[in-house]
């Protein structure tokens, strides 16, 4: 391997400045690792390292899987991304959407025009997640998820919350992409999860990467921590998602995978969609996946100050298009996302490169600037 004595000191300040447990990263280039390395702890409680086989929660990097599966159908023919929603999932048909009148109040009103299987990559759906700041938020807010019975079932419960806005006109981070899950559902007649095991984790030896943490894994599972006033403490808010009797698959959110099995799918992107002879997706899908699709309002929609700066959006992928802005050395068209917890990947068609990097850390304060730094240690040693 080459040397990567600067990313080895990047990892190791992260831990030592306690601002994560641990952390593991891999690089592959070209189909060769060109590095790979573990630091801390797995468990602080236990002193259980860091190590090949950690599962971590993926979180938010679980988009990307879900979007290359429903791209793969896609190149089947089975929809067209100008597709109306509700051809496939009906609930869809006639949205409503919040409005806001002159004396602050809100109210609703028929959307003007259907969202398309587009805005669902593209998360300008008028969907939203949880929160505070939009009607739409503290309606999603109130659904019980640990009751609902099945992933069309939640998305029949989103369906019935009137939109954030006009389908196609503006850009919000939200519960698009698990609506993803339950259009594959529907078009293949069968569980997400099912979906998933033959289309891409079995093709790619992806072993130990799921919607559940089984017994015999239990003891693999990384430690999910939050920053508090005494240091980092466990966080068991979400642990729910994962347990063997959970009903939902969340294709947005709620993936467990390994730093080996991640990296092998990221490498297949960024070397046009095959590994080890297993054609997943076609090369020219990934570049239309690794396009900028936002127009200049959803663009200053999705900028958050400090965070992704330099970067379109593409479907359901950050995508670099301005070195200057970004202050960024990788190339044009490099994408990826990253995750709640702090995982973080990026991939870059042009030179076969693909970098994972895995901690769990809730909240994710400091993997914007993780990410960004770890980007440019590791291009200023491409060759």
């Amino acid at each position: 391997m080459r040397s990567f004595q600067h990313v080895d000191a990047l990892l190791q300040k992260f831990v030592d400045e306690k601002k994560v447990a641990g952390c593991a990263c891999s690089v592959l280039h070209r189909g060769e690792k060109i590095y790979e390395g573990y630091f801390g702890y797995a468990n602080i409680e236990e002193k259980r390292p860091i190590q090949e086989d950690t599962i971590y929660r993926l979180f938010s990097m679980s988009k990307v899987i879900t979007c290359t599966a429903a791209l793969i159908l896609y190149e089947r023919g089975q929809y067209l991304l100008n597709d109306p929603l509700y051809h496939y999932l009906p609930e869809f048909r006639n949205p409503l959407v919040y409005r806001k009148g002159e004396d602050g109040t809100f109210y609703t009103s028929p959307a003007t025009k259907p969202i398309l299987v587009k805005d669902l990559f593209k998360m300008t759906s008028g969907l939203t997640m949880h929160g505070e700041n939009t009607e739409t938020e503290r309606q999603v807010s109130k659904l019980k998820l640990q009751e609902i019975a099945s992933l069309r079932s939640f998305v029949q419960k989103l369906a019935d919350i009137p939109l954030a806005f006009e389908p196609g006109t503006r850009w919000h981070y939200g519960f698009s992409h698990d609506v993803l899950g339950a259009l594959i559902e529907v078009l293949t007649g069968k569980s997400y999860g099912q979906f998933l095991k033959e289309e891409i984790f079995e093709p790619l030896d992806m072993n130990h990467t799921g919607f559940r943490i089984t017994d015999d894994k239990r003891g693999m599972l990384s430690t999910l921590y939050s920053q508090t006033e005494v240091g980092l403490q466990p966080n068991l808010d979400n642990e729910w998602i994962y347990q063997p009797e959970a009903k939902v698959e969340f294709g947005g959110h709620g993936l467990l995978s390994t730093l080996g099995d991640y990296e092998r799918f990221t490498q297949m992107l960024a070397r046009g969609g095959e590994w080890n002879g297993n054609r997943i997706i076609g090369k020219k899908t990934i570049e239309l996946m690794a396009s900028n699709h936002l127009d200049k309002q959803q663009l200053s929609d999705m900028e958050v100050p400090g965070t992704w700066p330099g970067y379109g959006y593409g479907l359901g992928v950050r995508v670099m298009m301005d070195h200057a802005q970004g202050g960024s050395n990788s190339s044009l068209g490099e994408f990826g996302w990253a995750g709640a917890a702090g995982t973080w990947m990026a991939v870059d068609p042009q030179e076969g490169l693909s970098i994972v990097y895995m901690q769990g850390l809730l909240p994710k304060d400091y993997i914007e600037i993780h990410g960004q730094k770890l980007r440019n240690v590791v291009y200023s040693q491409i060759k």
